[in-house]
């Protein structure tokens, strides 16, 4: 609907588990794209998937991304993570944030210019704040609320196109390499 992912980007899949997204967004890259799919927890091959497992703020995780990446930069960093829920909505939603800001984190180590992240949050204790940050990375932020998501949900995605690469010095994998 929004038509973030075209024909041969380069996209990255945070916390890929089972795998759903991957195994749609492939169709839509097409050949001469790439999937790159990172999780702690394994997931099931994808064909046209390549699948790094581990954690996607450790080092070697990153350096194992830019080998495959052979300079290339990320076009799309899809992050559909969720927190272990604790049922305590506002530690809940907390975390969802935190782990946003993970993700934001590594998407400016490899987003090329003008690149997009997409991210699921919860509206809550440091949403604002998240937000803020995203407007000054990206020219545009969309708060959109999935149609699957129940009406009392505080369940969003947050859409941020148009990265400005000109915030970060350099980015995470030329510093490795």
């Amino acid at each position: 609907r929004y038509k973030i992912i075209k024909s041969n980007m380069f996209v990255v899949d945070l916390g890929a588990a089972p795998g759903g997204w991957s195994e749609y967004v492939v169709k839509l890259v097409g050949q001469k794209g790439k999937i790159f799919a990172l999780d702690i927890l394994p997931i099931r091959p994808i064909s046209g998937v390549e699948f790094v497992q581990g954690d996607f703020t450790k080092d070697e995780v990153i350096k194992n991304l830019c080998n495959h990446l052979h300079g290339q930069k990320i076009d799309v960093v899809l992050s559909d993570m969720a927190p272990n829920l604790s049922g305590v909505k506002v530690v809940d939603q907390m975390q969802a944030v935190e782990l946003a800001k993970i993700a934001l984190d590594f998407s400016r180590m490899v987003l090329k210019c003008g690149g997009v992240f997409l991210v699921k949050t919860f509206h809550g204790v440091g949403f604002e704040d998240f937000l803020k940050i995203l407007r000054q990375n990206f020219n545009e932020v969309k708060v959109i609320k999935p149609d699957a998501s129940r009406a009392r949900s505080s369940e969003v995605f947050l859409l941020a196109r148009g990265f400005n690469l000109k915030r970060v010095v350099e980015t995470y994998c030329e510093r490795l390499i």
